[in-house]
């Protein structure tokens, strides 16, 4: 099972982080799963979020930038894809995947990583955080988005490899 080995996250401070929820509308069920995990996580940590729906996960890139560059200090991303019998599943998977790695990395805002790319519709219920369900992975994905904006502050941004004074030997 991949949650195995999940970890304790420390999530003091994410009072005062802004959050943007982005969340696809296919398979009802799943989506409504994910976005209620997303939801416990972040009132649990206490902080303020928008919720904005897009049709499908294709178009999730498309609206963590726009979140993102719009000055959320974290966005959460939501959507899932099942296997059908074309290679629709591949293409979708991997422009929505190699997409939000992308907004991540340009505009190094965190993206928590929530959406599921399952074979069955049984596999996507199971991780939807519903009841039932042996995983909650939308409370996962809200849980990393913003335990990433709580290190980020941590790491060096004027320290060079050459100058060892802000490094821990």
């Amino acid at each position: 099972m991949s949650g195995t080995g999940t970890p304790s996250l420390d999530l003091d401070g994410a009072a005062q982080l802004r959050v943007v929820v982005v969340a696809a509308q296919w398979h009802q069920t799943v989506m409504d799963g994910l976005v209620a995990g997303a939801e416990r996580a972040l009132h649990r940590a206490g902080c303020s979020y928008r919720l904005v729906r897009v049709p499908g996960s294709f178009e999730l890139p498309l609206a963590a930038l726009a979140a993102a560059r719009g000055g959320a200090d974290a966005v959460v991303a939501l959507g899932v894809v099942i296997r059908g019998g074309t290679p629709h599943f591949e293409y979708v998977c991997r422009a929505a995947t190699d997409g939000l790695a992308r907004v991540a990395l340009d505009t190094g805002v965190p993206v928590g990583f929530g959406l599921l790319t399952c074979d069955t519709e049984d596999q996507a219920l199971d991780r939807a955080g519903l009841p039932g369900s042996s995983e909650d992975k939308g409370y996962e994905a809200a849980q990393a988005a913003l335990a990433t904006a709580l290190a980020l502050p941590n790491i060096p941004r004027s320290a060079s490899p050459t100058s060892p004074a802000s490094w821990v030997p």
